[in-house]
């Protein structure tokens, strides 16, 4: 997504209708009441004239008034959530954003009061192999097409709750919180597996993907710089290895 939808979605029309309705169903109650407090002391009481005028000029006058804000405030909203999901998501993949996903781990790490099972974890560092290539051979479009299938090859090999961002190029970061070294490497393992198994075939040529993946798991405590540096060193050793391997350590 590279700007922004004027559309708003179906749950924002229900709130607006709602919270107009409600509104609107007040401001009656409130001027039946008041015009009957007026009618009472300056007449004999609350006639169907004075009756249908305070029903009918809430309804008239502040129904469309308080729709029509209605409406503005929930587009304000919703660009602003759209202004937020684009400052903080990768326009090419709809991963985070390098700045959106180095802030969320290290807030993660950072949290003194961390719930029992999340405690350690794991970064990993995948980078798809020899992707100069695909940019040379098929051009920048195709390349693109293939960092949107990784990108969703590595989603779909990932918990919900797992943190996945695009750091650049065709480097991808994942964030595994509650996560041993043995798990995070089999987590490694099926991603690695999962963008093997993509059938890539730019303009009908097959054109084989994979990624090499180099992983630092913490067990109590870790800083974000020590488990990229860490992580970045067991991915120079995939890659001089062979390339489409994993390569793993435990944090001291």
């Amino acid at each position: 997504m590279t700007g922004l939808r004027t559309a708003l979605p179906k749950r924002a029309w229900l709130r607006i209708y709602r919270v107009a309705g409600a509104l609107t169903a007040m401001s009656v109650a409130l001027s039946i009441i008041l015009t009957n407090m007026f009618m009472e002391i300056f007449s004999a009481g609350i006639n169907v004239q004075g009756l249908a005028v305070s029903i009918l000029m809430p309804l008239g006058l502040g129904g469309p008034m308080v729709l029509f804000l209605m409406l503005k405030h929930e587009q304000l909203r919703h660009a602003n959530q759209q202004l937020e999901r684009l400052a903080t998501t990768d326009w090419l993949t709809s991963c985070l954003n390098r700045g959106a996903f180095t802030g969320a781990v290290t807030r993660h790490l950072a949290r003194r009061h961390v719930p029992a099972g999340l405690d350690s974890g794991a970064l990993l560092i995948v980078d798809a192999d020899d992707f100069k290539s695909v940019n040379d051979r098929f051009g920048h479009d195709s390349g693109d097409e293939a960092l949107r299938q990784i990108a969703d090859a590595i989603r779909e090999a990932l918990r919900s709750t797992d943190l996945v961002g695009r750091l650049g190029g065709e480097e991808f970061g994942i964030f595994l919180a509650g996560t041993d070294l043995a798990a995070a490497d089999h987590v490694a393992e099926r991603v690695r597996r999962a963008v093997s198994s993509i059938r890539f075939r730019p303009n009908d040529v097959d054109c084989p993907l994979s990624v090499s993946i180099g992983g630092a798991a913490y067990a109590t405590s870790a800083q974000f710089s020590d488990l990229y540096r860490l992580a970045d060193q067991r991915l120079y050793e995939a890659k001089n290895t062979g390339r489409d391997r994993v390569a793993m350590m435990q944090a001291a």
